[in-house]
């Protein structure tokens, strides 16, 4: 049988590349998608090689600002040119800005709502223009706790987030006719370099807020994807999986517990 092909966004690190190199492990075909992260896709494609009954042919680096329809339209262009289908699209890539509301300049909020909500639907429409006509597939979009809450000083991430969600729900309206489900991954408080650039104890912080009692890891995000694009999840469709370890369930309580 000829093997299942997944095309991720913003996959040359963090949660995109632990994504990536799950579905490797699952026996996919893995298109990495970046933009100017050449030192780091170089690693990350090296890795996904390295895993067990992947050959060379099975990774194709392919970078794209998705902000831009004809980029994002070549990529989809050469990743089904060069495996000859595709099952699965991950809409991983995004960016933030931390600014009050009333500093954001208008184009922060552009590069941010462009990068993570407007390049969310153009990857969308191309993988689900090809899915239509090819019988059906799966696409997860990554959102954020703040899909469910305000986020301090993140005004643009958070709407952006917040599109995604409702973007998803509206996907899985439209593309269930045709074999498609959508999905969205809303994570918690998840260890990785970035959140560490924004807090040396990052996992000290969050741990303390989590009815588990510790923060996630990508490799807690990856799963839950692999399982999304799996025929166990078929019947799933326009649903957001929280995987926060209870944050963003619990309320904020006055009385001592």
């Amino acid at each position: 049988m000829e093997r299942h092909t997944a095309l991720v966004t913003g996959a040359s690190r963090g949660i995109g590349k632990e994504i990536a190199l799950e579905l490797a492990r699952n026996g996919y075909r893995v298109a990495v998608n970046y933009y100017n992260d050449h030192a780091h896709v170089e690693t990350t494609v090296s890795e996904l090689r390295a895993v067990p009954s992947t050959t060379p042919d099975d990774v194709l680096p392919v970078e794209a600002d998705i902000r831009s329809s004809s980029q994002v339209s070549a990529m989809f262009e050469r990743v089904i040119g060069t495996f000859g289908r595709l099952d699965l699209l991950v809409n991983n890539a995004g960016v933030q800005i931390w600014k009050p509301l009333l500093d954001v300049t208008e184009e922060e909020w552009d590069l941010v709502v462009d990068t993570n909500l407007k390049g969310c639907f153009l990857c969308t429409q191309q993988a689900a223009r090809y899915m239509k006509d090819h019988g059906g597939g799966s696409i997860v979009n990554l959102g954020s706790g703040c899909n469910k809450l305000a986020f301090p000083s993140l005004v643009a991430y958070t709407a952006s987030k917040g599109g995604i969600e409702m973007f998803t729900k509206e996907s899985a309206v439209e593309l269930g006719r045709y074999g498609i489900r959508v999905n969205c991954i809303a994570p918690g408080s998840i260890e990785s370099e970035r959140t560490r650039a924004e807090d040396p104890d990052y996992a000290g912080t969050w741990s303390k807020l989590t009815p588990l009692g510790r923060v996630g890891t990508a490799a807690d995000i990856a799963p839950a994807v692999v399982f999304l694009a799996s025929k166990g999840a078929s019947f799933i469709s326009g649903q957001t999986i929280w995987i926060d370890g209870g944050l963003f369930t619990q309320a904020q309580w006055p009385y001592k517990k």
